[in-house]
């Protein structure tokens, strides 16, 4: 496995009667950034801390850097940098002191740790505010050092679980930028949890959708795309100027709409299924005398790939609003999925 990085057999993780991860088998290569997608309460962080060994395995095996995870686990953790969804630093400690605590946990000697700190501080161009209290900064500038307190041993595998969850757009923009640039200077394999399909497409160079616990689908981000565009699946954007809630409700009810996302206040979102699918959404908003100002198809996006495999958006299984539709549904293999709830 000269260029694996991580390699899962059959992972799989229970508590009591759930099944948080099923059997799961991939395979990260070094160098790159695999992504974990899926909404909240799909499997990825249970992945993520059995493969950083916070948590043992039920059944199957893994390796990271060809290291068993329950056999090598100390020595797994000398080889990874893990930054979890829940910060881990001190508020009443500086930056600097931060980083210089984990730091000693490493066993790093002084003068080496204390030229890694600076050097990751510039990285993130943190040096300036590197004697204020972690106390007083911003959500956005305590993930960029929680960050880095990840890289103070040189990992060679970084998992990233949630990094810009809960950030402002600056900060999420910074930080997916902080990502790409130690993946391309320091060839760091990094794996990514996100449930933001745009985070995904734009940073993994393949990525794994799991869902309710299994892997559904894994492929680079544009051959994912590739089963929709590939298939009878129709994805358009309608300009309706008089849109009103009976027509949004119509259309919804076509057996061959899986999703319909309401934009704003005249455009919607449809996806649907089927060789006549766009006669028959054409023919619903006329029958409810709909006026079309514009029709636009839509390139597929990772939403909608996580649509079309497993019947649901993300978004709704993370809120908790979907529902079943009132006539046949449409899953991955042709039947029983489900119809998003319209947004």
């Amino acid at each position: 496995m000269e260029n694996i990085a991580i390699q899962t057999d059959n992972l799989t993780k229970k508590f009591g009667d759930l099944v948080a991860v099923d059997h799961v088998s991939f395979d990260v290569k070094k160098g790159e950034i695999f992504g974990f997608l899926g909404p909240n309460g799909a499997g990825k962080t249970t992945t993520i801390r059995m493969l950083c060994t916070l948590s043992a395995p039920t059944e199957g095996t893994a390796t990271v850097s060809d290291l068993d995870i329950v056999k090598a686990d100390s020595q797994v953790r000398e080889h990874i940098g893990l930054v979890s969804e829940k910060m881990i630093m001190y508020d009443r400690l500086t930056a600097y002191e931060n980083l210089k605590f984990f730091g000693k946990l490493y066993n790093i000697p002084k003068e080496e740790l204390e030229r890694k700190i600076d050097e990751l501080l510039k990285l993130v161009q943190m040096e300036k505010w590197k004697d204020k209290l972690i106390g007083t900064y911003s959500t956005g500038m305590k993930q960029r050092i929680n960050v880095i307190r990840a890289l103070l041993n040189d990992p060679e595998i970084l998992f990233l679980d949630e990094p810009t969850l809960g950030l402002d757009p600056q900060s999420t923009a910074d930080i997916r930028e902080f990502i790409q640039k130690i993946n391309t200077e320091q060839r760091t394999s990094i794996i990514l949890t996100t449930h933001m399909m745009v985070e995904a497409d734009m940073l993994c160079d393949r990525v794994g959708i799991i869902d309710r616990g299994k892997i559904v689908a894994l492929d680079t981000p544009a051959n994912l795309k590739k089963m929709i565009s590939g298939s009878d699946t129709t994805v358009v954007e309608l300009e309706i100027p008089n849109l009103t809630n009976d027509l949004v409700t119509s259309l919804e009810a076509l057996d061959c709409v899986s999703a319909l996302t309401r934009l704003d206040n005249t455009r919607i979102k449809v996806q649907a299924s089927g060789d006549e699918a766009f006669d028959s959404i054409i023919d619903c908003v006329r029958s409810q005398n709909g006026k079309i100002n514009a029709v636009k198809n839509i390139e597929p996006t990772l939403e909608d790939v996580f649509l079309h495999i497993t019947g649901r958006e993300v978004r709704d299984v993370a809120n908790g609003t979907i529902k079943m539709p009132s006539g046949p549904g449409r899953g991955p293999h042709g039947g029983g999925g489900r119809k998003s709830r319209v947004r």
